[in-house]
């Protein structure tokens, strides 16, 4: 299935650069270089995800926020897959705030920034890994005293609890593989019985789930 894409960058190279990086079930049917331009080619499109830069020209509320604000409100709106040179913190926090799926670094190659398009596509929640803690503290934090952690955990084997772990950080399925050499549909097994026995839908529910319990 193809995943329709609206690429917002201020920089001709950039949005250039992304498109051609794309894979071939992925369609870039707009582009746009501020927030008001944005927010009109993201209206027309009506695409399933908009790969948005942080700080753009225009707006009031920091670029990225006023798109945020403005295409998220209405019916059906995109998923957010956040592309950036910054990995500050307070930046990730804020456009996961506003409600961006995704964060991921300009420095993610072709094939990973497709595989994270299309993840954000079917609703999972998307992090360079070494971003992803960011979001865990954030969000963990706020998530007050969860009960019943070890009986929850218990159901998990020593193995599932690793991959848990390395998926709720924001590690794709290549890379937890790698990091545990095993492969890729080793650890789509694992994530599936993880899911699976926590009663949990997708890997954003198991982030968040994780992030609550603070066990990540």
């Amino acid at each position: 299935m193809t995943v329709r894409v609206v690429m917002v960058d201020d920089h001709d190279v950039i949005r250039v650069g992304v498109r051609e990086s794309l894979e071939d079930d992925i369609e870039v049917v707009g582009e746009a270089r501020d927030v008001e331009s944005a927010i009109v080619a993201i209206t027309a499109a009506k695409p399933e995800v908009v790969i948005l830069d942080v700080h753009l020209p225009g707006g009031t509320g920091g670029g990225a926020l006023d798109v945020l604000a403005a295409v998220l409100d209405g019916p059906n709106p995109p998923k957010v897959l956040a592309l950036s040179v910054s990995d500050a913190a307070e930046d990730v926090v804020a456009v996961v705030r506003a409600g961006a799926r995704g964060y991921v670094t300009k420095s993610i190659s072709g094939p990973d920034l497709s595989d994270a398009v299309r993840r954000v596509a079917t609703g999972d929640a998307v992090f360079s890994p070494r971003l992803a803690g960011f979001v865990l503290d954030a969000f963990g934090a706020a998530g007050g005293e969860v009960a019943d952690v070890d009986e929850d955990l218990d159901k998990l084997t020593a193995r599932e609890q690793e991959v848990m772990r390395l998926i709720a950080r924001g590690y794709t399925y290549r890379e937890v593989g790698e990091k545990l050499f095993i492969s890729i549909k080793t650890v789509e097994t694992h994530v599936g019985k993880v899911l699976h026995k926590l009663q949990l839908s997708n890997r954003h529910e198991l982030a968040h789930w994780a992030a609550q319990r603070r066990i990540v």
